[in-house]
């Protein structure tokens, strides 16, 4: 099954058949083609003097007030590109330049309803039904769901502290034939390189590496969905990681991001960055479904933008590392005060979760579920996170949002639990 891949020059065996029949809408068409003095009868954009909003204005913490001009004003609430906004679109690649310094040269963006929406669009023009497509163990739920919708087949690949295991990956590819006779190899691969939820993991360098290069030999596109890229905690462990956009020479990649963990998750805004193709097979998706992301976020995110410059944006990043640092830290510290000895568990250096496994237990779910629940503290079990739905004993909990002291008081009660537990097995 082994065979010997280049760059990729045309995506058609890539998409599904739900992707071959997208066609451009016509109505759609028109945007792109309203220059200064155009004159427009073919569109139907709504009569932009009767919008009720005449002024919009906004607050960065407690001292700066940004006001919306009167033409950002517009491009916030009338109709737009599909691909967004064009002066956020320009600011979104300086972006990807600065931090991935991408080696492919034909590439673009959509701008999306947060990262999850163009991860599900994703999923729709590139897999059918009952495909296989490569996962990690465990694996993002909300993603899983997107694939169980389509009623994807699950190839999953064991992961650790360092994320998925390049060996397990390339023996299961290399075995394909013999472990699944007259099954074509699967064609994407989904993972989340970067403080991966839920397991915290972050795939190291040189695990990135020969990911890629096992894509490269099975041809493979990555959907790299990598939402913590920015919360890598301090002190940083690889400051040369690299991203698989950055690694990426063949065009094999769809990069995934968002500003849900580093401006605002209600918002809902984020990105897909990859091969040109690909990226116009998604927004002709996109024009199918929501017609663009909302101006008005899209607006107020480039506002910020610019008024941060890359020095307000480097700092704001920094605060954010700093204080989820704080947060891992806090949670760490209760764990060794109240679960020792219960639990093991790694540190994570990226994200905002630690994922456990509870000692002498296999299947965390009732505990979870009843139990926790009972004494007032929730956590996810692990059973929602895997592939299949099988029992497990681990354990998901964020640190993003409770206070020090009440994480301290959580994994008391967890403990509490755990000790009931053992006292009425013994």
């Amino acid at each position: 099954m082994k065979a010997n891949y280049s760059a990729i020059s045309d995506y058609t065996p890539f998409y599904s058949k739900k992707a071959k029949r997208l066609a451009p809408n016509p109505i759609r068409s028109l945007v792109s083609l309203m220059k200064p003095g155009t004159i427009s009868l073919g569109g139907g954009a709504p009569n932009q003097s009767l919008f009720p909003i005449t002024t919009f204005s906004f607050k960065l913490g407690q001292d700066v007030e940004l006001t919306l001009s009167p033409t950002e004003l517009i491009d916030a609430l009338q109709y737009s590109d599909t691909y967004g906004i064009p002066s956020l679109l320009s600011a979104l690649k300086k972006l990807q330049i600065k931090f991935h310094k991408p080696t492919v040269t034909d590439w673009n963006i959509l701008i999306t309803t947060g990262s999850q929406d163009g991860i599900a669009k994703a999923f729709d023009i590139l897999i059918d039904e009952e495909d296989y497509v490569i996962v990690e163990n465990p694996i993002y739920s909300g993603s899983l769901s997107s694939m169980q919708m389509l009623n994807s087949r699950f190839v999953s690949i064991d992961t650790d502290e360092n994320g998925i295991i390049p060996d397990v990956l390339s023996n299961t590819l290399k075995n394909w034939g013999e472990t699944h006779p007259n099954c074509r190899l699967p064609k994407v691969m989904y993972v989340v390189p970067t403080g991966q939820n839920p397991s915290g993991s972050t795939l190291s360098q040189d695990r990135r590496k020969k990911v890629y290069s096992i894509a490269q030999e099975y041809n493979l596109i990555i959907l790299e969905d990598d939402p913590y890229w920015h919360l890598r905690l301090l002190p940083h462990q690889d400051k040369d990681l690299q991203s698989f956009f950055s690694l990426d020479v063949d065009g094999r990649v769809l990069r995934f991001d968002s500003f849900s963990k580093i401006i605002s998750s209600g918002m809902r805004l984020g990105w897909v960055t990859g091969p040109t193709p690909l990226i116009e097979k998604l927004q002709l998706n996109q024009q199918a479904t929501c017609l663009h992301v909302s101006g008005l976020s899209q607006v107020v995110i480039l506002k910020i933008l610019e008024h941060w410059g890359e020095n307000g944006l480097a700092s704001h990043i920094q605060k954010i590392q700093e204080f989820y640092t704080k947060q891992r830290d806090a949670c760490l510290r209760a764990c060794n005060n109240h679960l020792k000895g219960l639990v093991e568990w790694n540190v994570p250096t990226a994200g905002m979760f630690l994922w456990f496994k509870l000692s002498g237990i296999e299947d965390s779910e009732p505990l979870i579920k009843e139990k926790a629940v009972a004494e007032k503290v929730l956590f996810l079990s692990g059973k929602a996170f895997d592939p299949f739905g099988r029992k497990s004993p681990f354990v998901r909990a964020s640190y993003s949002t409770a206070t020090e002291e009440e994480m301290d008081e959580a994994m008391k009660r967890l403990s509490r639990i755990l000790k009931g537990d053992q006292q009425n097995i013994n």
